[in-house]
C-alpha cells in the first residue's frame, strides 16, 4: 500500500536522521509500529468470524425440513441448523437428493457461499455481532470461527435502522474469545486504525480473517450515495452523519469486521461501502462504538427490540441549530416545556448544531430515557433547561420485528406507545394511554374484536397506563381476564 511504503520511508529517514548514535536501527520505529500492529491482531482475531448466509428457499422442500432442527414457536430469526449426516445415510444411494444435501449443507469446508460477510463475538455464550444487511433474508446461517470452528446460528435480535444484528450460535465452541467494545468517542481523525475481516470470504473455509491498516480519515460522514424512495421513508441511521471513514478498501464480504487502534481497542464494526450504496469507492466506512451505538448494542444483545425515542416536534433548520415549528400536545417536547419559535442547542450537553444532529441524538437516547434539553425560548434571551422521557418514534422496518426477548402477548395482544401512531415528526396530539399492535388470530383479544394500530387502552383493571410497561405490569403474568377502558369511543371491553 502506498500508505505503508510512505510510512515506513518516514520512519527510516527519522532514524538515519538520528545515526549520530552508532548504535541506533535505523529501522527501529518501523519495528516497534509492526510490533503494535502485530499484538492488536493477535489480540482481536480469535474473535472475528466469517459468516456465511444462504437465502436458498430449498430448506422448505418436504424432503430437506427433516433434516433441521428449527424451535416450533415459528418466531422471526429462528433458523435451525442442517444435519448433513442424516441426509447422507438417508440418500446414500440417491444422487440428486445427496448433492442437494451437500449444496444446503454450509458447514462442510468445501462448500462456497453464495452470500457472506463478517462477525464479531460480544460474548462467550455464543453471541456475534455482525450487520443487519449481511444477513437480511436469510434462511439459514453458519458461523465459522477461525481454526475451522463454527456453528449454525439463529437471528436473536435485529435493527434494520441500525444495520445492526446480534447473532447466536446453536453449538457454539467451547473456546470463543469475545471482544470488549471500545469507546469510539475518543476516536481522532488521522490516528491509525487496523481491520480484521473476511473480504470475498477469504476466510469461509479456515475462518482466518485478513487484515487490514492505514488511517482514519474522518467523523460523523452520511452514508455514500443518493437515498432512494424506500430509504427517505425508512431511514438509516447512517443517513445521520454517524460512520467513520478510512483510507482503506473495505470489499464485499467485510461488513460487519472489527475496526481497531493500534491497542487492539475494537471502536468500529467495518461496513462494505459497496454492499450499502451498490458502489465501489476508494475508502471504508464503519459503525463508530460510541455511547449511543453501545445503548442500540446492548438492546440488541440482550435480545430486545430497539426502541427509538422521540421527542415530538417539527423543526425549521435555523442557520446556527434548529428552531421549533411545532409541538405535540402532551409529549415529551411539552413536557419539556419547549415552545414553537425555540432554538435548541444541545441534547445532554452535545451540541446540535443542524436538524440531522437533534433527529439522530433523540433517536439514539432511545424511548424511556430522559434526556437533558437546552434551548433557548422565543425572544428570550436566557437559556432554558428541560428534561423529559423520550417516547417511541414510528419509524417504519421492513418485514416483521426479529427479536428473542419480546414481552409474552397477553390474551393474546401486544401494545405499544401511542406515539408510535404519529407518522410526522410533531403536531399531532400524544393521544394518553397505549395502542394495541398486535392480536393473534383467534385469541381471546381477537374474540373481543380489539384491533391493531386502532384500539387505544387507557386503563386495565381500573389501573391508568401510559407504556406498554404499564400495561404489562397492570395486567400481570397470565391473566384469566383484564377489564379494559379503551378511548375515541370511550367503553369498557372484558376479555374474555
Amino acid at each position: 500500500m502506498r500508505c505503508l511504503a510512505g510510512l515506513l520511508s518516514v520512519l527510516v529517514l527519522a532514524g538515519i536522521g538520528n545515526e549520530a548514535r552508532a548504535d541506533d536501527d535505523p529501522l527501529k520505529p518501523a519495528l516497534a509500529l509492526q510490533a503494535a500492529i502485530e499484538k492488536a491482531i493477535a489480540k482481536a482475531e480469535p474473535s472475528i468470524a466469517c459468516i456465511l448466509v444462504s437465502r436458498s428457499d430449498k430448506y422448505r422442500d418436504r424432503e430437506m425440513v427433516a433434516f433441521q432442527h428449527i424451535r416450533p414457536d415459528g418466531q422471526p430469526g429462528h433458523l435451525g441448523d442442517f444435519d448433513f449426516e442424516r441426509a447422507r445415510l438417508k440418500y446414500e444411494f440417491d444422487r440428486t437428493m445427496l448433492s442437494l444435501a451437500k449444496r444446503l449443507d454450509l458447514a462442510a469446508p468445501e462448500h462456497v457461499p453464495d452470500s457472506y460477510g463478517s462477525g464479531v463475538v460480544i460474548d462467550t455464550s455464543g453471541l456475534i455481532l455482525t450487520n443487519y444487511h449481511v444477513v437480511k433474508d436469510a434462511r439459514k446461517i453458519y458461523v465459522r470461527m477461525p481454526h475451522q470452528n463454527g456453528s449454525y446460528a439463529d437471528i436473536f435480535a435485529a435493527d434494520e435502522r441500525s444495520d445492526l444484528a446480534v447473532l447466536k450460535l446453536i453449538s457454539p465452541p467451547e473456546n470463543l474469545v469475545a471482544l470488549p467494545l471500545g469507546d469510539a468517542g475518543k476516536l481522532r481523525k488521522g490516528q491509525f486504525i487496523l481491520a480484521l475481516a473476511n473480504p470475498h470470504a477469504a476466510g469461509f473455509r479456515d475462518g482466518s480473517p485478513s487484515a487490514s491498516w492505514g488511517i482514519l480519515s474522518n467523523l460523523r460522514r452520511r452514508l455514500p450515495g443518493e437515498a432512494n424512495e424506500i430509504d427517505l421513508r425508512r431511514p438509516r441511521l447512517h443517513y445521520y452523519a454517524t460512520l467513520l471513514q478510512t483510507d482503506f478498501r473495505l470489499n464485499l464480504g467485510s461488513s460487519g469486521g472489527a475496526l481497531l487502534d493500534l491497542h487492539g481497542n475494537w471502536v468500529g464494526l467495518t461496513t462494505s461501502q459497496a454492499a450499502l450504496a451498490g458502489g465501489e469507492a476508494a475508502g471504508g466506512f464503519a459503525i463508530p462504538l460510541d455511547a449511543r451505538m453501545r445503548r442500540i448494542i446492548d438492546t440488541l444483545r440482550r435480545g430486545e427490540e430497539v426502541e427509538y425515542g422521540f421527542l415530538g416536534i417539527s423543526l425549521n433548520n435555523g442557520s446556527d441549530s434548529p428552531i421549533v415549528r411545532g409541538v405535540a400536545p402532551n409529549g415529551p417536547a411539552a413536557r419539556a416545556n419547549l415552545i414553537p419559535g425555540a432554538r435548541i442547542l444541545k441534547i445532554n450537553d452535545e451540541p446540535i448544531n443542524e436538524a440531522d444532529d437533534l433527529l439522530f441524538h433523540i433517536a439514539a437516547n432511545l424511548a424511556g430515557t430522559e434526556v437533558r434539553i437546552e434551548f433557548l425560548p422565543y425572544q428570550r434571551g436566557d437559556k432554558v433547561v428541560g428534561k423529559c422521557a423520550l417516547v417511541k418514534a414510528f419509524w417504519p422496518a421492513a418485514g416483521p420485528v426479529i427479536a428473542a426477548r419480546r414481552p409474552e402477548p397477553v390474551l393474546g395482544m401486544r401494545v405499544d406507545y401511542t406515539s408510535t401512531l404519529i407518522r410526522a415528526a410533531g403536531g399531532n396530539e400524544l393521544a394518553p394511554g397505549v395502542v394495541v399492535r398486535e392480536v393473534t388470530p383467534g385469541s381471546p383479544a381477537a374474540k373481543a374484536g380489539l384491533k391493531p394500530e386502532s384500539d387505544i387502552i387507557i386503563a386495565v383493571n381500573g389501573r391508568d397506563v401510559n407504556t406498554p410497561r404499564e400495561f404489562y405490569d397492570a395486567a400481570g403474568k397470565n391473566p384469566a381476564s383484564l377489564e379494559l377502558l379503551l378511548s375515541d369511543p370511550v367503553r369498557k371491553v372484558r376479555i374474555p
